[in-house]
């Protein structure tokens, strides 16, 4: 997980957050990794970050059209959601929505807690005990 200023855009901060990463992934050579990045990616340093990392980057160009529906996915709808539903999870932790600790490593911690509540719940919701 990476923290930073909330001026700061998210494609200056995907080298950082890829390198964060801390799931044990395959090896590229035996499964292809697939990387997929909205439109802000689609620049030189965000195709590099996701090459020199060995995923495959899947970055929609800036003016492109939204392609056409395929069958693996017949509603058309991105995984975006899955992002989205995160943060909204996040969002209902006060101290994270709004930032009160002046350290950074205070505010990551909040963070990290937050997703292990998140976690913790979620596992404990589709074990069918709660």
């Amino acid at each position: 997980m990476v923290i930073d200023g909330a001026n700061r855009h998210d494609a200056k901060l995907l080298k950082a957050t890829i390198e964060a990463i801390v799931i044990e992934r395959p090896d590229p050579k035996e499964h292809e990794q697939h990387l997929c990045l909205d439109k802000a990616y689609d620049n030189p340093s965000g195709q590099s970050a996701a090459s020199e990392a060995q995923y495959t980057p899947h970055i929609r160009r800036i003016g492109e059209e939204k392609t056409t529906v395929t069958a693996k996915h017949p509603d058309g709808k991105p995984r975006r959601w899955v992002v989205e539903r995160t943060l909204s999870w996040l969002n209902r932790c006060r101290a994270i929505l709004v930032r009160y600790a002046k350290n950074g490593k205070n505010y990551l911690g909040l963070v990290q807690l937050a997703c292990s509540l998140i976690w913790y719940r979620r596992l404990f919701r589709l074990n069918g005990l709660g």
